[in-house]
């Protein structure tokens, strides 16, 4: 039975059936890194990281390539016949230009990244979040056939990894979660 979120204070937004990134853009130009350290050249997310305005940042988000009905599939990230399509759902900063947003609540950190993204190009969006009650919002999700949300606390520092101040919550219906819980993912 999937985790069910609750109805206090969190800010939510759906995770898309995606690949989990880290994007950077430093002295040693623009790149997007996945959990197991492969480095991805995305067009659109590197060319959008070059056009920052920032001398540095790394933003945490989800590649996400989208199919013809404009829905997010893991598929065509998967196997890379979309690289060219793939563009970054950006959900937080931790750092930019040289300074550690780690420590600054999550609401901080999400209004300096809306403002760091707002001329961004198309590789880069903002993962928009929505301040309402959980369940309400999970059954959306669900209804929407997303993978889920997840919930977390507007005054939390970032932690990497799981944390107590965030749950994401699966729609066990999604294609993706059921294929997750297949092959056995994160269990390597």
């Amino acid at each position: 039975m999937p985790r069910r979120p609750s109805a206090g204070p969190c800010r939510r937004s759906p995770p898309s059936e995606r690949n989990r990134s880290s994007s950077s853009n430093s002295r040693f130009g623009p790149g997007t890194t996945t959990r197991r350290n492969k480095r991805l050249r995305f067009p659109l997310i590197v060319e959008a990281l070059a056009r920052l305005r920032s001398r540095s940042c790394i933003i945490d988000g989800e590649a996400v390539c989208c199919d013809d009905d404009g829905r997010p599939s893991f598929d065509r990230i998967r196997y890379r016949r979309h690289d060219g399509a793939v563009f970054l759902y950006a959900f937080d900063l931790i750092e930019l230009d040289g300074a550690d947003m780690r420590r600054e609540p999550l609401a901080a950190r999400k209004a300096t990244l809306a403002s760091v993204l707002a001329k961004a190009a198309p590789g880069l969006r903002l993962s928009e979040h929505i301040e309402a009650d959980g369940p309400t919002v999970f059954a959306h999700a669900c209804k929407m056939g997303l993978e889920g949300i997840v919930s977390k606390r507007k005054a939390s520092p970032y932690r990497s990894g799981r944390s107590p101040d965030w749950l994401k919550s699966k729609n066990p219906a999604c294609e993706a979660v059921k294929r997750e819980s297949e092959e056995d993912w994160g269990r390597r």
